[in-house]
């Protein structure tokens, strides 16, 4: 006898609860996962979301799975603030990849989880193109008009590429940029680095100073937005990467039963999500997921 597919579906969804409960239990927190691009318009989606999963029985703490190409700088900042209204304590858990917008949403948590196949990426917040054909990597556009400008002539097609751009549109990019850099600067210093109260490699057991990490902070934040080191917006940035940059996440790899549960959480939702064709989800078995 063949199975209703929505019976199918239903079964599937149980399995996905379930393996979030059980991720639930081990990090002694609320866990929710959003895949997608991080953009204005699941930003209310996103709010009331988080509203519904903190009225029903809520910790204090909230995990949040994260896989996304990216998105909003504007908006990920608007994210922060819903999450660290009715939570003390945010963790992002990265099983893929959070690239662009997704790092610079990891960077407001007080932990970043990974493994050795993680990965962040760049910071470069999507904007709108100049023919508003849709949402592209601002570095890109600053990148290139920063290239055309400092040869000694330009060709036809660099002055029509500049003759295309719109200034005002220009110095709005301008400004995602700096936005990314300087909320990467703030979080970091206020959350990442709360905890990190003495040294451990150079002058160990020394005490750490608000000046030290403002000074890590602005180092980290200055290099993700660095294009001409990572030649790449898509580039992967690994735990090793990321380590070498000053920044530390903890690391699951070696954690088998850690290790274990996200992945089977994880690799469960990515599958649904990935047959369904669905471009964004928002799940949590204390509320109905969002498709």
């Amino acid at each position: 006898m063949a199975r209703n597919p929505h019976d199918l579906d239903h079964t599937i969804v149980h399995h996905i609860d379930e393996k979030a409960r059980e991720l639930e239990i081990i990090l002694n927190s609320d866990v929710v996962s959003y895949f997608g691009q991080v953009s204005p318009q699941y930003f209310r989606l996103f709010r009331n979301f988080i509203e519904e999963v903190h009225s029903k029985d809520p910790k204090p703490v909230i995990s949040v799975v994260l896989r996304t190409p990216g998105g909003s700088a504007e908006t990920a900042e608007r994210m922060v603030n819903v999450l660290r209204q009715h939570y003390q304590t945010v963790q992002f858990v990265v099983p893929d990849l959070a690239m662009s917008a997704g790092t610079i949403l990891c960077m407001s948590g007080d932990s970043i989880f990974m493994d050795y196949s993680s990965a962040l990426g760049p910071i470069d917040p999507q904007v709108m193109a100049p023919d508003g054909s849709g949402y592209v990597a601002a570095m890109g556009y600053l990148d290139k008009v920063s290239e055309i400008t400092k040869k000694p002539s330009l060709s036809p097609a660099d002055v029509v590429f500049l003759r295309s751009m719109d200034l005002a549109k220009l110095a709005l990019y301008e400004q995602a940029k700096d936005l990314s850099i300087d909320l990467l600067k703030k979080w970091l210093v206020q959350y990442k680095f709360k905890n990190w109260t003495t040294h451990r490699t150079h002058n160990p057991g020394a005490p750490v100073t608000m000046q030290e990490k403002e000074l890590r902070a602005t180092e980290i934040a200055t290099a993700l937005s660095d294009h001409n080191r990572w030649h790449s917006h898509g580039r992967m940035l690994d735990l090793a990467k990321l380590r070498s940059l000053g920044l530390e996440n903890d690391d699951y790899s070696e954690n088998n039963q850690l290790r274990g549960a996200i992945r089977g959480y994880n690799d469960l939702l990515a599958a649904y999500t990935d047959r369904m064709g669905l471009t964004f989800i928002m799940h949590s078995h204390k509320a109905e997921t969002l498709i």
